[in-house]
């Protein structure tokens, strides 16, 4: 797993109380490799590996993303997997637009929190685990749909637009960090559709054999992250090895 990290490394999940989320930490901890998981959710999670950290925060609030900062305490974190993400909620009336005509401002501006600017915040938060000379991956996860060159059908604005801002946030951050830790590695990861919460209004239309379980979805990303190297820093990848382009 991760040949690049050493053995005991920290990892950081976020977002573990979701369907990749939660695969990802399990994939992690059904390895020996790691020391210690801090895994961050708004809701209490339940997992008996001593190795497990687990923090119940809301990480697009600023007092969320302290407390993840301060359970740190600015120890080296050798992996950030960021599996937060939003396309669809019920109680707040919100699909994905179709038309012109369906655009909310505050819609839009929602996506944009959950999708975008808390993933970039949560870097800022982690920024003095993230320095230094130890490896650090950060892998965020993206969809396909943010690609602007793949956009072929159109729809789907704010989900579309939030996702290629994420994307930009991450590429520009992955520049940036660069700088401070040579052997960073920053991703954005497309994990294909999969059969959680996310996607189940949506999975009519996925063809036969496309609908992934939770589980081969997180071994298939951690396999795509180990082929990577720190020259591949600020990349855009699907579940099966393969660029996107942005």
């Amino acid at each position: 797993m991760l040949d690049a990290l050493p053995n005991d490394f920290t990892a950081v999940v976020t977002g573990a109380g979701g369907g990749i989320g939660r695969a990802v930490l399990d994939h992690l901890l059904a390895s020996d490799r790691p020391g210690r998981v801090l895994a961050v959710s708004r809701h209490p999670l339940e997992h008996r590996d001593p190795r497990l950290d687990a923090l119940t925060a809301e990480l697009s609030t600023q007092a969320g993303r302290e407390a993840l900062a301060g359970r740190l305490d600015g120890a080296p974190v050798h992996l950030l997997f960021n599996a937060i993400g939003l396309l669809h909620d019920t109680a707040r009336g919100m699909q994905p637009e179709k038309r012109l005509e369906e655009l909310d401002a505050d819609t839009l501006a929602y996506l944009f929190q959950v999708n975008a600017t808390t993933p970039a915040l949560l870097l800022q938060a982690l920024h003095a685990s993230l320095k230094g000379r130890h490896p650090a991956i950060v892998a965020s996860l993206s969809a396909r749909v943010g690609s602007i060159d793949d956009n072929r059908l159109g729809g789907w604005y704010g989900y579309r637009a939030s996702k290629a801002a994420h994307n930009m946030l991450m590429r520009t951050a992955a520049i940036e960090l660069a700088r401070y830790n040579r052997r960073s590695l920053v991703l954005c990861l497309h994990p294909g559709t999969t059969d959680t919460a996310l996607s189940r209004p949506f999975q009519s239309r996925v063809p036969e054999g496309r609908l992934f379980t939770p589980a081969f979805v997180a071994e298939r990303l951690f396999a795509v992250i180990n082929a990577r190297r720190p020259e591949d820093t600020g990349t855009f990848w699907d579940w099966a090895g393969q660029p996107i382009a942005w």
